[in-house]
């Protein structure tokens, strides 16, 4: 079981960076126009704190401290949705990466809400 739970947090932890390391591209493939750069800013501050946080977890002190971590990184992840929501409705970017971002970001969210749940003994 204790091998399980490594192999997955060290998937887990490839998938976030896999996804960050293609938001980035992402992002620097946007249009260089006023309403993309500021977006653009929250997004990569708001995307790659999700990996930051997450692996800040993992060096946590406390499972108190674990958790705020994984809260952090969900919070990240959460309004990194809204940026990608924004770019997608304003017609900045390219459509099926941004779609394939939210998916991804979706469910990247959904395993740290259940992984929080979890910690909080409420699952």
């Amino acid at each position: 079981m204790k091998n399980d739970n490594v192999k997955f947090k060290t998937e887990f932890k490839t998938r976030i960076y896999n996804f960050v390391l293609r938001l980035i591209k992402f992002i620097d493939k946007l249009p260089k126009d006023t309403i993309s750069s500021v977006i653009s800013q929250q997004l990569i501050r708001s995307g790659t704190s999700i990996l930051a946080n997450y692996v800040e977890a993992n060096s946590a002190s406390s499972r108190k401290d674990f958790t705020n971590f994984f809260t952090h990184s969900l919070k990240s992840a959460n309004e990194s949705k809204v940026w990608l929501t924004l770019l997608r409705d304003t017609n900045k970017g390219n459509k099926d990466e941004i779609e394939w971002l939210l998916k991804e970001l979706t469910e990247i969210a959904n395993i740290l809400a259940t992984s929080i749940l979890t910690l909080k003994g409420k699952k």
